[in-house]
């Protein structure tokens, strides 16, 4: 299985995809055709538009995965996907409800590569309880598709002792998460990114991750952390 996980599309200060471009580029490899799943914003033609410019200066052609045609009209054929940040809950209601959360979960396991950013990050989990995202849209089951063993929190900001802020930390939240659920989670901060090669994840980016589990004190991760173990150990 080949998965490159983003954290976010955008860091502050860039362009769309431009702080991970290199990773992508070397993750595709001499693949020159990519399927875009937009899902995630209401706005499937505009969301194209602008995945396919960017790509196009990378010499590579963006294929939307067309929410009104069959599974095997866009995934069969394609021979790698990206799947586009935005409502995580919109996202999986739409992969659900038109048969492709299935067909996408199949073609990955088979061995093509997946480019997720933040609620296309979301879905590879076991499920989808440790998204960001208000659920405006309500998904047939919060079950997601499952490509690694632990839940995913895109986006994780750490605690801001100077805020006067008296709502939740993301950090309390997950904990909140873990005295209900057994999976771990990674935290993944801006500009971080998760790539598995076969039995090998590895996190890679800037400004690392936190890891979460039930009963233990969250253990900080820097860039180039093997995560080998997590596959392995992780309980979904």
């Amino acid at each position: 299985m080949r998965l490159l996980l983003l954290s976010n599309s955008t860091n502050f200060g860039e362009e769309y995809l431009d702080h991970a471009m290199s990773e992508i580029r070397a993750f595709l490899g001499p693949l020159k055709r990519l399927t875009f799943v937009p899902f995630a914003l209401a706005d499937h033609e505009t969301y194209t538009a602008k995945a396919r410019e960017r790509f196009a200066r990378e010499g590579i052609d963006v294929t939307p995965l067309l929410a009104d045609r069959g599974p095997a009209d866009g995934l069969a054929s394609a021979e790698a996907v990206f799947v586009g940040g935005g409502n995580t809950f919109r996202l999986l209601r739409a992969l659900q409800s038109t048969g492709h959360a299935e067909a996408l979960r199949a073609r990955v396991l088979a061995g093509m590569p997946y480019l997720g950013a933040s609620a296309g990050t979301n879905i590879a989990a076991p499920t989808i309880r440790t998204t960001n995202d208000m659920p405006i849209v309500q998904p047939m089951s919060f079950e997601a598709l499952g490509l690694v063993p632990f839940q995913i929190n895109p986006h994780f900001i750490d605690a801001d002792a100077a805020l006067r802020h008296m709502g939740e930390t993301r950090e309390e939240r997950l904990r909140e998460y873990l005295e209900e659920n057994e999976a771990p989670v990674v935290g993944l901060r801006e500009g971080a990114w998760l790539l598995r090669e076969g039995a090998s994840l590895r996190l890679q980016g800037k400004n690392g991750a936190r890891l979460f589990r039930r009963g233990a004190v969250p253990e900080e991760l820097p860039p180039g952390t093997s995560l080998d173990g997590l596959l392995r150990s992780a309980t979904a």
